[in-house]
């Protein structure tokens, strides 16, 4: 991929559509931003990354209240061209992190799951919204990891990690992302786009499968809800 990055408004233009057909309501580039129904907004963050398939998305549910209602987070995508590369990391991010956020806007349970605050699969004290787990890879284990964590409940190993490091009260976006193979593994836990040291190792405890042959990741993300959020 050594073409050029697409323009901010490019960018935005996909996720404005990919937005609009996931809600069945149209969202818009407007200046820096791409606009949903009502108070919804999507910006670009600053790039971390640097990578051509790299994207770092802020979900604003508020855009008068941008301080306390945006959810932050990073994905990438892979493909045979940047533009390729950004429309699979828009894909990615709408199957986690997305569906997550467009459930807490409709809980009605058609885009992620729900698990209360006294649910031994959830958060202890918050009611936490479980996007959906993606996963890509390379061999015949390729799904492998994927499948692991269909199968698993990951975050209640990850709660003593988490509890009590949140910056915010109502709203938390967690992501987890891990896998490998080869002799090399990843494991990773963003909360509100910020890398979390101890959620990461809690992460890379568990025994998720590491292939011999071949690679194998899984992604997907969680919001922490009190009453109030949004």
């Amino acid at each position: 991929m050594d073409e050029g990055r697409p323009a901010d408004d490019v960018i935005l233009g996909v996720i404005a559509d990919r937005l609009s057909t996931a809600m069945g309501r149209p969202w818009q580039v407007q200046g820096s931003m791409a606009k949903g129904p009502g108070t919804l907004a999507v910006v670009l963050g600053d790039d971390h990354s640097g990578g051509p398939g790299h994207l770092d998305l802020d979900f604003v549910l508020n855009v008068d209240r941008p301080e306390d209602t945006t959810i932050s987070d990073c994905v990438a995508g892979y493909g045979g061209t940047t533009d390729e590369a950004l429309d699979r990391a828009v894909q990615v991010w709408l199957g986690t992190t997305g569906s997550a956020l467009l459930e807490l806007l409709v809980q009605d349970g058609s885009h992620a799951a729900h698990f209360g605050p006294d649910d031994p699969d959830g958060f202890s004290g918050w009611h936490a919204i479980h996007g959906g787990i993606t996963g890509w890879g390379t061999g015949d284990d390729h799904e492998a990891v994927q499948r692991w964590a269909v199968q698993h409940v990951v975050l209640p190993h990850l709660a003593p990690a988490l509890k009590g490091t949140f910056e915010r009260e109502r709203l938390i976006g967690v992501k987890a992302f891990f896998g490998g193979g080869e002799g090399a593994e990843t494991a990773e836990i963003r909360v509100n786009g910020a890398y979390h040291e101890a959620g990461s190792r809690a992460l890379a405890e568990l025994d998720w499968p590491r292939p011999e042959q071949g690679i194998s990741y899984a992604r997907t993300f969680v919001l922490l809800v009190h009453d109030g959020a949004g």
